[in-house]
């Protein structure tokens, strides 16, 4: 297993402080997620993180077929 790409990039990575601050952020200004330029692009982004993981998915499996042993 290579590097492993994340497909829930588009959603906010919470932290033990930024819940901490969340309490003080009564109008939901501390809210900062991964943007994209419009819907398309961040469609685009996420169809191309799905299909390289579903890639990576594939490759995966056929060196564990070639080897004959489990990779994980």
């Amino acid at each position: 297993m290579v590097n492993r790409i994340q497909s829930d990039f588009l959603v906010a990575a919470p932290s033990f402080a930024s819940g901490a601050g969340r309490l003080l952020d009564w109008y939901g200004l501390y809210d900062l997620y991964n943007v994209s330029a419009n819907g398309k692009q961040a469609d685009a982004k996420a169809m191309f993180a799905d299909w390289r993981l579903v890639g990576e998915d594939i490759n995966d499996a056929m060196l564990e077929f070639e080897s004959g042993q489990p990779l994980k």
